[in-house]
């Protein structure tokens, strides 16, 4: 009996040994501790040169007389403003709720970072303007689809050369009036829930190029102001197992034409994220800015993605950890980033970001 329960120990213990070396040994657990030795940070954050800005989506109304106004380490807001916003109809630009934003920052000492919307998030809603919905652009934009297959959004067809033609003009025009005044703009993140059966124009070779092509236009109409590619996730790839080279190719192109390179959602224990914008930011030397936004949910360490999560519900939980000192510590110290973006969801905003950023 003895000797039956000596040789269980070991085997037990033989299994035990292989799953701790088979989880250390996995490269998708690589950086799954890494968080860990930021624990210790505190508020008020330690003085960086990190530029923080306020992210308020499309909700741009909300940037009057609001909090950050006051905290002079906040250098500004970012704002969503949509393609259908800023040109109404084909060739005719209408840029005066940008105007308005940045004279009213600027009124207050502080500065505005445009994000381009051409995806959006719910199905009622297309960011394209109308013009773009016709067959001479394939109708300018298809369905997106989540992880369960049910469509939650549209995205512009980049790889469709009249709307890459269609955008390049308007980075042009956006670029006359706003380079160099503005802090920077970026565009939104490369992620998206199409493939070739969805949508028989697409294919993720086209849709990596397209990027790029964007890219390289956004920085010929902001050759001043600071350019940025929200990169996150590519169709058709899942690091560190499925590499197709798609979302390093990014990075690497940001790098060489100098657009900074960014991404949603600082999630420091979640493999999706660590094992894509997290590493790409690490892993590499860049001289272009980098950029990390904290997002609905990102408080409390979701997404506003995911499927358990409920603004309503979990929104303000009691007994919670402000966790706004281990955001900042691993975005300065393991991403090196220059740019953090900050979502003013409440009560997350006033209770945790305020103080931390206050001196």
């Amino acid at each position: 009996m003895k000797h039956k329960k000596l040789l269980l120990i070991i085997i037990i213990g033989l299994f035990m040994t292989s799953f701790v070396f088979g989880q250390s040994d996995n490269p998708a657990n690589r950086y799954i501790d890494a968080y860990k030795q930021y624990l210790d940070a505190t508020c008020p954050l330690e003085k960086d040169r990190i530029k923080h800005f306020i992210y308020f989506a499309r909700e741009r109304e909300l940037i009057h007389n609001h909090p950050f106004l006051n905290v002079q380490r906040i250098v500004g807001a970012q704002i969503m403003y949509s393609w259908r916003q800023l040109e109404p109809e084909r060739g005719v630009y209408d840029f005066s709720i940008i105007y308005e934003d940045y004279n009213y920052l600027l009124s207050h000492g502080k500065k505005l970072f445009i994000q381009f919307q051409d995806i959006t998030f719910d199905t009622k809603y297309k960011a394209i303007p109308n013009y773009m919905m016709t067959e001479e652009f394939e109708g300018g934009c298809t369905l997106s689809y989540n992880d369960e297959g049910v469509a939650d959004g549209w995205v512009a067809k980049k790889w469709n050369p009249q709307v890459q033609h269609r955008f390049a003009l308007l980075m042009k025009a956006l670029g006359k009036e706003f380079d160099g005044k503005i802090e920077g703009i970026n565009l939104q993140e490369s992620a998206i829930g199409v493939n070739s059966e969805m949508d028989n124009s697409f294919t993720p070779e086209h849709y990596k190029e397209s990027l790029k092509i964007n890219m390289l236009a956004l920085k010929k109409g902001f050759p001043n102001s600071t350019t940025m590619q929200y990169a996150n996730f590519m169709p058709a790839e899942w690091l560190p197992w499925e590499d197709k080279g798609y979302l390093r190719s990014i990075y690497q192109y940001g790098q060489e034409i100098g657009v900074g390179l960014g991404g949603p959602d600082l999630m420091l224990q979640r493999k999706g994220q660590l094992n894509h914008t997290i590493a790409m930011m690490h892993e590499y030397e860049y001289t272009v800015p980098l950029g990390i936004a904290i997002q609905d949910g990102n408080y409390i360490g979701q997404t506003g993605a995911d499927q358990d999560y409920n603004e309503h519900i979990d929104n303000g939980q009691r007994g919670r950890k402000n966790i706004v000192p281990l955001l900042h510590a691993f975005a300065k110290e393991f991403l090196h980033v220059n740019y953090m973006f900050w979502v003013h969801q409440e009560p997350y905003f006033s209770e945790d970001v305020i103080p931390c950023l206050s001196r």
